[in-house]
């Protein structure tokens, strides 16, 4: 980029200035002076260098949601050509939050970054968004919302330890009654001893399966990120393990377990879908995410092929079958806070999250 200055502003100095002054000194950086009679200065011309364009970057779901703390985060995937000099996330009460607003700072870069809310008051909402700044200025990732916990709540939820399958990082969440759940849906392309599972798109295929497998929504790998995979139950049941070692798909009774914890069916669902409608469709009734389960819409594929109810509507796996034809699952929805204990053929495509042993 090029500034041009015009020398005109000189004339509005006095003659005696003009006729005292007749050298510009130029100061250079290495220590030398340059000297050019200001009568051969036609105008003055700067270069800027490109400051490059601003950051692209996400906000990570909040989880482990309590009274006063929450855990969100960011991802900054390109830094538009520009060291990031800072990044964190920035949240307030009211929406659309800027660094002008409270902020955690989480260092400098690209890559996924964690940042830990605390001082928080409770019951009350809040809006946060990630940002990075580097000299073309600052970014901001996608706004999420989240409640935190009434006072007297009792929900115990705090980071685990995660777990890297398959070339992915899962964050963990243990909660009060000892359970430590992945807090996102699996999305795995292996069992765990590293054989393959069939990536099936054609509906007749899948429609005939009685072995694992697993698909994207609508065959469309931007579904991935936040919504992962759906696999049909025989890749639940397949004893290569679909989860990583040490971690396995629930069963039904560890699934009564979390709800039960969480208050039970009736109200335990809004205390484990993720907030706002970016990834779920509206009202979504009730989600605090104060469990930090993150649960998201990822919608079915149902045993003839086709897919439905991506944004409203939630299935995971249990391992545990009713009979040869049809097993139990969790189902989570927009329009409730309820978790629905049901069953689903089992040619089905539903979500998959992982207990720890």
């Amino acid at each position: 980029m090029k500034i041009k200055v015009y020398f005109f502003a000189l004339t509005v100095m006095s003659a005696f200035v003009l006729q005292a002054q007749t050298i510009m000194n130029i100061h250079q950086s290495n220590g030398t002076v340059l000297q050019i009679p200001l009568n051969t200065i036609d105008s003055i011309t700067y270069t800027i260098p490109n400051p490059g364009n601003l950051a692209t970057l996400t906000t990570t779901a909040v989880s482990s949601i309590s009274e006063t703390t929450a855990i969100s985060g960011g991802n900054i995937t390109n830094d538009g050509g520009t060291l990031i000099t800072q990044r964190g996330i920035c949240y307030g009460t009211n929406p659309s939050p800027t660094t002008a607003n409270t902020t955690i700072i989480s260092g400098g870069g690209t890559g996924s970054f964690i940042s830990n809310l605390t001082g928080l008051t409770s019951s009350t909402t809040y809006y946060l968004r990630a940002y990075a700044t580097n000299s073309a200025g600052t970014a901001y990732g996608n706004e999420l919302s989240f409640t935190t916990s009434a006072v007297g709540s009792n929900i115990v939820s705090n980071p685990g330890a995660g777990v890297t399958f398959d070339g992915y990082t899962y964050a963990s969440i243990v909660l009060g009654n000892g359970q430590e759940w992945m807090a996102e849906n699996l999305r795995t392309t292996t069992y765990a001893n590293g054989d393959p599972i069939p990536n099936v798109t054609d509906n007749t295929q899948w429609s005939s399966l009685t072995t694992g497998a697993w698909a994207h929504y609508n065959n469309d790998n931007q579904y991935e990120n936040p919504y992962g995979k759906l696999y049909n139950w025989y890749t639940v049941a397949d004893t290569r393990n679909v989860c990583p070692t040490g971690w396995h798909v629930p069963t039904d009774a560890e699934y009564t377990l979390l709800t039960d914890y969480l208050g039970g069916e009736p109200i335990a669902g809004g205390k484990m879908k993720t907030t706002g409608s970016q990834y779920w469709q509206s009202p979504n009734i009730n989600a605090t995410n104060e469990s930090g389960f993150s649960g998201q819409p990822a919608g079915s594929r149902i045993d003839i092929g086709t897919f439905y109810l991506i944004l409203s509507h939630g299935g995971f796996w249990s391992n545990s079958e009713i009979d040869v034809n049809n097993s139990l699952v969790r189902i989570l929805y927009y329009n409730n806070d309820d978790v629905l204990n049901d069953i689903n053929a089992k040619k089905n495509g539903l979500s998959v999250r992982c207990l720890r042993d």
